[in-house]
């Protein structure tokens, strides 16, 4: 019986699947293409800024001025990335996660149209608001999306399924670099086009997710409607018995009631949450403060370098695109049997040796003949770290560090920490790169270095733990104590029986 119940407990359903699939292409697969959508045909854009201030005032733009409306057109995208974060507890708690998703969609589908019409309406300023809005959209799905598919998942297929999210960013971003290809939209006429495109996915998921349902936990433990969670739960675990997981949530709900719905405020002052909250601050600005944009920013002038002729770079980026989605697809299948903690620390490792060995090769590259392609192999490397590690698993991390009262307020920190770290990379490298060249790269550097060592001695494993159990592991680095009433809590073991009980108090 007891061998059933474990074969029952990997099983991935379809209806699980198809929420994930759906949600992650709706909203994680458009942060991914607006990162990279206006990389290509940029000459193109600027070209229309150009020929609509010259229609407008007789007189072309002087290039000033220019540099600053394409500064603000890359730069509003993160700025609204913050906005964003700034509203996911409001709304995750009045509209629920499935709910927050469907709503999301309408800073989607509005700016795509704005973008999609901006040439025919002679208005670059219309992008730029467009940009800010379609950014608030994707500050609200890289939080939303992996907050709810970690409430639907089980302990055991939650580390692969909140990799998925991060797959579709990828597969996003590679998606934009292969319609950038001059032959296909990245040209003088098709980039209104490409840049409109991204209200499809949201079509897709306005269509489709309300066929799905809300996470369980949010209708159990915070709108106490203890019968839709479980017709929920039956539903995405493919059977009627799911008491023992209905028992588990209903012991984190009893775990927390003393502190209620916790706003950001309450999440900073609790002493409880305190290593968890420094957690994934570190964790979140190492994962945008380690290069990875600056390793995109350098990327066409390294393989110019080695040789790669002008128009064949835009295919070299889409192969580089290719390696990141390939391992992000690894990164789903290893994730529960390497465990979160392991992949970080490798990743992590790997972008530290590659940004030495980057600033080496950069340094060198012009005085011997074969440094260009260690250039070119560094950036692969580096890329290749990223994706096993730090770009997908703080996602991870971050929803079971904390439960149901804390994880809204949890996720609006990690995500304003995230998008207000990549906005100051897009303000700073520059300023970087002009005033110590290659040697920016030895700051990303010992920035990776650092993360390593804080995640080395501080971040626990989390593989296959309820999230009582986790709250439990930092409990006693927090010097607290955790308790449900009288009650004591028996944790799983890892071959799934109950182990000695522990004892866990509300606070």
């Amino acid at each position: 019986m007891e061998a059933q119940r474990q074969v029952k407990q990997i099983r991935l359903t379809v209806v699980l699947m198809l929420a994930t699939l759906i949600s992650a292409f709706g909203s994680s697969f458009q942060y991914g293409y607006n990162v990279a959508v206006i990389n290509s045909p940029s000459q193109f854009i600027q070209q229309f800024y150009n020929t609509t201030y010259v229609e407008r005032y007789g007189g072309p733009m002087e290039d000033s001025f220019l540099t600053l409306l394409w500064s603000l057109s890359v730069s509003m995208f993160p700025l609204g990335g913050l906005f964003g974060s700034l509203m996911v507890a409001p709304l995750v708690n009045k509209l629920g996660r499935k709910g927050t998703l469907l709503f999301n969609n309408i800073f989607s589908v509005v700016p795509a149209v704005m973008m999609g019409v901006s040439e025919i309406a002679e208005s670059y300023e219309i992008i730029i608001v467009a940009r800010i809005i379609v950014g608030i959209c994707a500050g609200l799905s890289s939080n939303v999306v992996p907050m709810y598919l970690g409430e639907l998942s089980p302990k055991n297929l939650r580390g692969a399924i909140g990799v998925v999210p991060q797959l579709f960013i990828t597969i996003g971003i590679l998606s934009a670099q292969v319609l950038g290809i001059s032959s296909i939209l990245g040209n003088n006429t098709g980039w209104p086009l490409m840049l409109g495109l991204t209200g499809i996915p949201a079509l897709v998921e306005l269509l489709l997710l309300p066929f799905f349902p809300e996470s369980p936990r949010y209708m159990l433990i915070q709108r106490g409607d203890d019968k839709t969670a479980r017709r929920a739960l039956q539903r995405l675990r493919g059977w009627e018995d799911v008491d023992r997981e209905m028992d588990e949530m209903r012991l984190e709900h009893q775990s927390e009631q003393a502190e209620g719905r916790l706003s950001v405020l309450n999440l900073l002052s609790l002493r409880s949450l305190r290593w968890q909250l420094i957690s994934i601050v570190a964790m979140n600005m190492g994962q945008q403060l380690s290069g990875i944009n600056a390793i995109y920013y350098y990327a066409d002038s390294i393989y110019s370098s080695a040789g790669v002729p002008e128009s064949d770079i835009q295919y070299v980026t889409v192969g580089t695109g290719a390696v990141n989605v390939f391992m992000t697809i690894t990164a789903v299948f290893i994730v529960e049997a390497a465990g979160r903690r392991l992949l970080l620390l490798i990743g992590f490792g790997i972008c530290c040796v590659s940004c030495a060995l980057l600033t080496v090769a950069l340094t060198f590259q012009e005085s011997t003949e074969w440094m260009p392609y260690v250039s070119i192999a560094c950036v692969i490397v580096y890329v290749v770290g990223h994706a096993v590690g730090p770009s997908t698993i703080p996602y991870v991390v971050t929803t079971e560090m904390f439960r149901q009262s804390s994880r809204p307020a949890a996720f609006m920190v990690a995500g304003s920490i995230h998008w207000l770290s990549n906005f100051t990379v897009g303000l700073v490298f520059p300023f970087m790169e002009s005033g110590l060249g290659s040697n920016s790269f030895i700051i990303f550097c010992f920035i990776c270095l650092a993360t390593l060592f804080y995640i080395w001695l501080i971040v626990p494993e989390t593989k296959n733990k309820t999230f009582l159990e986790i709250s439990q592991m930092f409990a006693d680095r927090n010097q607290v104590e955790i308790q449900v009433g009288n009650a004591p809590l028996k944790p799983e073991t890892g071959d799934g029986r109950e182990g000695d009980a522990f004892k866990v108090t509300a606070f």
